[in-house]
Parts: structure tokens; sequence; C-alpha cells
């Protein structure tokens, strides 16, 4: 077979480096907020790696890989970099845990084998579990009304054997916070949503619990898992187009293989919440005790696969496509393979009050190309007709996209310089059927701000002492009205981009971080936010300051 991709040569060492470094492998998924997935970017950005994140999370011994080969070149990185490259070590090194123990040994607030300092670590012949607590803790003040967020948990992974791995992380949330708080919160920001535990009439004291957890068995050159995350997909500076965190986190089952150097598949069915209540299933219990009601939602589903091709070190590109679906679990959706959008046509018949709601998104990344900077572009397509594409009249351009650029070592060491435009236009993520829109408990799957906008960003990121993280931005954005289903389906022309325009926003927004010891965290951040509403044609200034410390692993 010729590959016009890579020269064979090249092809022969990465595939046998690969296999080498995989031939041993449990997969845990990291954290994606870990600022590991920034130095290893960064990395990739300036060439000295390739790294793969355009589907995130990744797992633990992926990023042990990377950090290994940055360390067979240390001498190439500055003074800095270097630090921070042992300290991650410490965190991800897992070479140890190759060994074979003859007893088993367990220990209480010491250093592990990789002399990182853990509450709780056991081993044993093919067996590894390791738990620390999840503490967090966050004075926020602002103009409005300051809270406290505070969080207890509990953090635990560990491996069985040479494929198995797993990991669960569980933590227990309350903010004193009033409604206008949780309102800005749950879908007014980029924070993942949460449904609340212990509700009450004036939200003084607002609860609810954050669990994630996964079992995977992982071979040579792929994955299968199952559990409780969420799927990120794509490049974004201050959220993401196709798939982001926003949203509540949901069950899945994941299906990642690497048959080729240049050539990756991803796969991911995930159990959704309608937020619907089935009437029709729905059921009385005999009583009238909490209204005598068995509640039923509507099923709903979501099925995904992506393909990424690597023509050469540094570039890349992914062809993705995902379906929503309801009602019942499909076993089409259920085969990796299956052209979602073609197999719904035929189950339904080709008619729109059967079918369900597909997308098709498509990511382009190149590092390094142009030396030191990282160019990407999202497009994610909701609805479209090729042949109308241009026409005004009748064209249904339901689509957003995502541009953005950074450099890095830009006039200083250590300084990365980014500009992002995103634009959804309107109806994007909705759909006839309110139970099959693209979300999860309410909240958008997609980008926070949901459709009908477009942001402009300017940051900076810096690191002027190892571990030191410091981040400013200036974003600008714009947002539009809704709209109806009516308007969607039926209005020609369709209504225009920012049509009903409700608000535009300008933020100045600070945080610098201080990785203490592995996953002990001190942050301080401002903000500055000027919202000018235009239906009422009032503005309103916000202002905000926090101050917290989390010790975390999930």
């Amino acid at each position: 077979m010729h590959i016009n991709f890579l020269r064979k040569k090249n092809l022969l060492t990465l595939f046998s480096f690969f296999l080498i470094n995989t031939i041993s492998s449990q997969i845990v998924w990291e954290n994606q907020h870990n600022e590991i997935y920034q130095y290893l970017s960064r990395m990739a950005q300036k060439g000295v790696i390739n790294y793969y994140d355009v589907i995130k999370p990744i797992s633990r011994d992926y990023i042990q890989q990377k950090l290994d080969e940055l360390y067979s070149i240390k001498d190439q990185l500055s003074p800095i970099e270097k630090k921070e490259l042992l300290f991650y070590r410490q965190e991800y090194n897992t070479h140890f845990f190759t060994n074979k123990y003859d007893s088993s040994v367990t220990h209480f607030f010491r250093a592990d084998d990789s002399k990182r300092w853990r509450s709780f670590y056991a081993k044993s012949h093919n067996f590894y579990i390791t738990a620390d607590p999840v503490i967090e803790g966050t004075m926020n003040e602002n103009n409005i009304k300051s809270y406290l967020h505070r969080a207890i948990g509990l953090s635990v992974w560990g491996k069985i054997g040479s494929h198995i791995g797993f990991q669960f992380a569980a933590k227990d949330v309350t903010e004193n916070r009033d409604g206008s708080g949780i309102d800005s919160i749950a879908f007014k920001t980029p924070e993942t949503g949460f449904v609340i535990l212990n509700d009450s009439a004036n939200h003084r004291n607002l609860n609810y619990s954050q669990f994630k957890a996964s079992i995977a068995y992982s071979w040579k050159n792929g994955s299968i898992s199952i559990g409780q995350n969420s799927l990120l997909w794509g490049y974004g500076e201050n959220g993401l187009i196709v798939l982001s965190d926003k949203a509540p986190i949901y069950s899945y089952l994941r299906f990642d293989y690497h048959p080729l150097p240049w050539l990756r598949f991803n796969y991911t069915h995930a159990w959704l919440n309608s937020n619907i209540i089935d009437s029709s299933q729905t059921y009385g219990y005999g009583n009238n005790v909490y209204g005598g009601k068995r509640i039923i939602y509507v099923p709903k589903y979501m099925a995904s696969h992506t393909i990424t091709i690597t023509p050469k070190k540094g570039l890349d590109f992914s062809i993705g496509e995902s379906i929503i679906y309801t009602d019942r679990l499909n076993i089409g959706y259920l085969i990796p393979f299956m052209f979602f959008k073609v197999f719904d046509d035929n189950t339904s018949n080709n008619r729109i009050l059967a079918g369900s709601n597909g997308q098709f998104f498509f990511q382009a990344s190149a590092r390094n190309l142009i030396k030191k900077m990282h160019l990407y572009g999202t497009l994610f397509i909701d609805e479209i007709r090729i042949s109308k594409i241009f026409n005004r009249d009748s064209s249904r351009n339901q689509i957003g996209f995502t541009i953005g650029a950074s450099i890095t070592d830009a006039f200083v060491p250590y300084l990365t310089l980014i500009g992002e435009y995103t634009r959804v236009n309107p109806f994007v993520y909705n759909n006839l059927n309110p139970a099959q829109t693209f979300t999860n408990y309410g909240f958008n799957m997609g980008d926070w701000m949901g459709n009908n906008f477009d942001r402009l960003i300017l940051a900076a990121r810096y690191t002027p002492f190892p571990r030191v993280k410091c981040y400013a931005r200036f974003q600008y954005s714009r947002k539009g009205a809704t709209g109806s289903v009516a308007q969607q389906y039926l209005q020609q022309p369709q209504p225009a981009f920012l049509f009903g325009l409700q608000n535009t926003q300008t933020e100045w927004y600070g945080n610098i971080s201080y990785e203490w010891k592995n996953n002990i965290y001190i942050i301080a951040s401002a903000s500055n936010l000027l919202l000018s509403n235009k239906v009422n044609l009032l503005n309103t200034h916000y202002t905000n300051f926090s101050l917290g410390f989390n010790y975390t692993l999930e």
C-alpha cells in the first residue's frame, strides 16, 4: 500500500514509536482543565512534539508519552520549561507501575515511587490505586452580591493489569448565592451547568453534586471505555461551538482507534436528559404524596464519530458527525462506522416529523507550520442547503464557525498571544422537536452563548516563573434573539444574523494561578463587564474579584 502523506521512513519510525509506547497502557482520562493541556499544546505549537488534542479529555498514559518525548530532548528546553517538565513528570510518571511486586504495599500521606506526595496509594502484583481529597474554596466579591463557593469530595484512579484503567471523582458543592447568581452561572457563563439537589424558594444555599467515573480497556492502538464525563471537540479560547463542557456531564460509551500514525477515529454514544416529561409514560402511585406520580422523561441520546487525518507533523484535519435522537435506544447508532444521516433518512422514511437532529463539523489545525504559531478553524453545520447557500431568499445557512491564531514566545519567552473570532448563526442547536435540541438538562452542549451571536477575543498567556500562570483577556460579544420555531422552519428569507439584537458585552478579565504542589492551586481573578441591553436601553456594569484554593484531581 502506498501512503502519500508521509515518507515510508518517517511512517516506520512513527509507527514503531507508537507501538513501543502503547504495548502496556491503561486508560485514565485526565481532567480537561488541568494546566498540562496548555503546556503540551504550547510545546506542539513550537514544533517540539506532535500532539493530538482535538478531542478531550486525553489519557494520562498519552500525557506520559508526550512528557517522555520532551524529557529525551530536555536540553533543548528553556529553564522554565525544563522545571515544569520535571514537575509534571512527578504527576504522570507511571513507569514504576510496570514493575512486578511480590507483595502488596499500602501507604498513607507519603510520596509514591515517582516522588509525588499522595494522600493514599496501594499497589500489588498488576494492581495500583491512588486516592486524594477534593477541596475547593473560593470567595467572590462583586458589586451585585458576594458569595462563597466551597466543595469537598474524593478522587480515585487506578490500574488493573496491563489493559484496564478505572477512575471516579465526586464532589458536593455549596454556594450561598441568590436566584440571580444561579441564573448567571447556569446560563450566562461558560462554567459547567448543574442540577440543583436542595432547591428552596429563595435559593439562599445552592447545593449540587458533580460526579465523574469511567472504566476502560486499552490495547496497542485503541481503547474502549464506559463512564460519565463530558466530551470536548475542537479549539476555542472561551467556548467551543461543537462539544463543550457547558452542559452537565453525561453517561457515555467511547471508542478510540489509532490504526495508522496519520489516522485516528473516535466514536461516542451518550445518554442525555431531555428535560421533557413523557406524559404517556408517566403514571400514578395511587397516593397524593409529592403529587403522587412517577415522572418519566423522554429518553434522549447522542451518537458522534470523528476521523482525524494528520498528513504531516503539526497539521490535523478532522471531520465529524453527530446525531441527537429520542424515544428509544436505536442499535443503528451503536455502530461506530454508521453514516448517521443516511440511516436516519431511511428509518424515518425521510419525514421530518419522524426524524432525528443531525450535525456535521470540521476542524483544521496547523501548529508550527508558521514558526511558533497555531492556526485553527472550526465549522459546525446544523442545517444547510448547498445548492442555495448564496441565495438570500431561500438559503438555510444554520452554521457556526470559529477562526483563531496564536503565537508563542512572542517578544519574550513563554508569552502567548491569541486572537479569535466566533460566529453562530440564528437557530443553530435548535430543533422542531424540543426533546431533540442540542442540549443536556436544558444546557447547550455547544457554545455557552447559544446561537445568533458573535464574539471577538484577544488574549495573552504568560509564565514568568515555573507553575505561575498569568492570563488576560479582552472579549466583545453581540447576542441576538432566539427566535421561534416558525421563523426557523417557515420564514423565507431567514431572519438576518443578529436579528432582534438583545445585548452587547465588553469584558476585561485577568487570572493568576500558582500550582504550589501537584494539583494544589492558589488562584486569583478579576473581571470588569459592561452589559449594554439593546431592548430596554440600559447599561449595567459588573465587577468581580475572586480568591480561591483548589486541591483536586477530578
